[in-house]
Parts: structure tokens; C-alpha cells; sequence
């Protein structure tokens, strides 16, 4: 499951938390970070402070879901790379790959974001893509399913 922070990566993580006891399954949270494409010049220097950062966002992020108790069989991983390919790679070895869905990519496809669209086209394993939490008041616009 990939987690950057974002309130519909949180979400996932939650419905991840509930649904892996079910499964009996070890609960696996990669999060990843890159160099900001902002300023190549940073390259070189400061790669474990980008690394440290992501770590604690990652943290934030559990307690976020899950208060100071997490699920039993929590795995937490961070990675230098970008999201997609992250996910994809883990997707070899995962019965299921969870993600939220958060769109605020630059290729927006079908409603998906760039990252998990390029997981649900790509993964080599199931992919289940959750919904951000509706606000009160929000109502469902219900979608026809192609199967």
C-alpha cells in the first residue's frame, strides 16, 4: 500500500488496517521520495534529510489513520524513487495492492490520479483503489460500471 500524506492515501491506509486482518495478511506501507525536481543542484547533498522527512510524514500519517495503535503486522518501508514505479515494484510480491485515489496528477485518466491509474494498468497483482471520504453534505454521483 503507498502512502504520501494526502488525506486520500489516509483514507486507504485505514480501509488497508481493517481490511488485512481479514486477510491475514501483513499490512506493507511504502512511501517514497525523490530529489525536488525544483533544484537539480540539490542532488548530491542532503539525501538522508529528504529521507528522514519522508520518514516522519510516513509517521504522521499512521497516527493519522490509526491513532498510536497500529495494526499487528505492520511493515513500513521508505523508498528513493518515484511513486508508480515503487508501487509497481512491490506490486510483484503483494496479493493486493492498495492505494487512494487522490487525482492531482498531470494526466488525469477516467478520474484516477497518474499514480494509480499507472498501478491499476500496470501491477501485477489486484489493485483496489479507495475513494476519498465524501464531506457532510457531499452527495454520490453514481457511475455506470463497464465490466
Amino acid at each position: 500500500m503507498g502512502v504520501d500524506g494526502s488525506e486520500e492515501s489516509i483514507e486507504a491506509l485505514r480501509y488497508a488496517g481493517t481490511l488485512a486482518p481479514f486477510l491475514n495478511a501483513t499490512l506493507h506501507v511504502i512511501t517514497t521520495w525523490d530529489y525536488p525536481a525544483a533544484d537539480p543542484l540539490l542532488m548530491p547533498f542532503g539525501s538522508g534529510e529528504f529521507a528522514d522527512v519522508t520518514r516522519r510524514d510516513l509517521n504522521r500519517a499512521l497516527v493519522a489513520a490509526y491513532g498510536y495503535e497500529t495494526p499487528p503486522r505492520l511493515r513500513t518501508t521508505v523508498v528513493f524513487a518515484r511513486p508508480a514505479r515503487a508501487l509497481l515494484e512491490a506490486s510483484r510480491h503483494a496479493a493486493l495492492l492498495i492505494v487512494g485515489r487522490r487525482g492531482n496528477g498531470r494526466v488525469p485518466v477516467r478520474g484516477l490520479g497518474s499514480v494509480s491509474s499507472a498501478c491499476v494498468s500496470r501491477a501485477q497483482c489486484p489493485v483496489l483503489v479507495v475513494p476519498r471520504r465524501l464531506a457532510d453534505g457531499e452527495e454520490v454521483v453514481p457511475r455506470t460500471a463497464k465490466l
